[in-house]
């Protein structure tokens, strides 16, 4: 499945503050915590705590916040299928990296073990 121009600009536009309390609900209602949820970020991000809340509090966009970033060197070990695209083939870099975020934060609600989600 390709992504379109309008669907990678879509998400470029999106803040990540609209997503993050998505994000939280997701991982509390399968049993993990907050704190599980900010690991998995700042391992793929190397935001901490405070630099998270400071972009959810500035309602950056997603391509603010992963402009940011500092992926790992291992981020392209995360794999498989995210909303319906297969993340090693989407080509926009930002989309991919915001499916990176999607994906790991559904490895965390399904219970998979911390040291899988971050590649270790």
């Amino acid at each position: 499945m390709k992504t379109t121009a309008e669907h990678n600009e879509r998400i470029a536009k999106m803040t990540f503050a609209s997503v993050y309390p998505h994000y939280l609900t997701k991982v509390e209602k399968k049993g993990r915590t907050k704190t599980e949820l900010h690991q998995v970020i700042t391992w793929l991000t190397g935001f901490d705590d405070y630099e998270i809340q400071a972009f959810i509090n500035d309602k950056a966009t997603f391509e603010t916040f992963f402009q940011k970033a500092t992926l790992p060197q291992n981020a392209h070990l995360i794999k498989g299928v995210i909303c319906g695209y297969r993340i090693e083939e989407i080509e926009n870099p930002l989309t991919q990296k915001v499916r990176y975020l999607d994906k790991l934060v559904d490895e965390l609600a399904k219970g998979r073990k911390m040291e899988k989600i971050l590649r270790q």
